[in-house]
């Protein structure tokens, strides 16, 4: 696990950990996936949510709702999705519904996370 780039982010995490432990999991795993892919990702707290970006660029972020997380993509529409999870119908933004742990793993958020990543 990486550690939290900045006070803002350990403090996004903590008060995560303190509502939901599964949901701080979540939360732990996808940042350990960005953060494999692409070490030089940063990261930061954005409409309520973990965002990251890869230099000025919005890759996507992690946003909690009250029965799933949402892992958003900037650009989305482009992603190729052989798994078919790609939720939504902007013009560009899509999104992966995970309400667990094992979704993260069943639907390939890695696969997703690093495509958008050499996009």
């Amino acid at each position: 696990m990486k550690d939290f780039s900045t006070q803002k982010i350990a403090d996004f995490m903590i008060d995560l950990q303190s509502l939901d432990a599964e949901r701080y999991e979540m939360a732990l795993k996808i940042r350990d996936i960005y953060f494999n892919v692409e070490p030089g990702i940063i990261e930061d707290i954005k409409y309520a949510g973990l965002v990251f970006f890869k230099g000025n660029q919005l890759i996507g972020g992690l946003f909690f709702y009250k029965s799933h997380a949402s892992i958003e993509f900037s650009e989305g529409a482009s992603l190729s999705d052989p798994e078919s999870v790609l939720e939504g119908k902007g013009k560009r933004r899509r999104h992966i519904k995970v309400t667990s742990c094992q979704d993260i793993q069943t639907k390939n958020v890695s696969a997703y996370v690093k495509a958008a990543l050499v996009q």
